[in-house]
């Protein structure tokens, strides 16, 4: 499920970069460089209406699923996802090494 949920959240992540683009700095659309940015299909104002409205959509969305992929990667919380939130372990000294025995003949 979580799987499924990131490769929609990068599917609409790269689609709010790619809006954002598109638009002007001044609100005008498709910033291509004529007033007529998609040709006779759309007015300039038509155009940055749709890109905002988009944007919205898309960041919307965005915010959604961030939050849901937070919420399921929040796990049980019965274990420390962290180190600093677990706590030491014991260690057990180690035993002092004893020199080795020369075989004699």
């Amino acid at each position: 499920m979580a799987t499924v949920l990131l490769i929609i959240h990068l599917f609409v992540t790269l689609a709010l970069i790619g809006v954002v683009l598109l638009q002007r700095s001044e609100g005008g659309g498709l910033g291509i460089g004529s007033s007529q940015g998609m040709g006779s299909f759309m007015t300039g104002r038509g155009t940055a209406n749709l890109l905002t409205r988009a944007t919205a959509v898309l960041a919307t969305v965005f915010f959604a699923l961030s939050l849901t992929l937070a919420l399921l990667g929040r796990g049980s919380g019965t274990t420390p996802r962290s180190i600093l939130d677990s706590p030491p372990a014991a260690t057990v000294p180690a035993a002092p090494a004893t020199p080795p025995t020369v075989p004699t003949n």
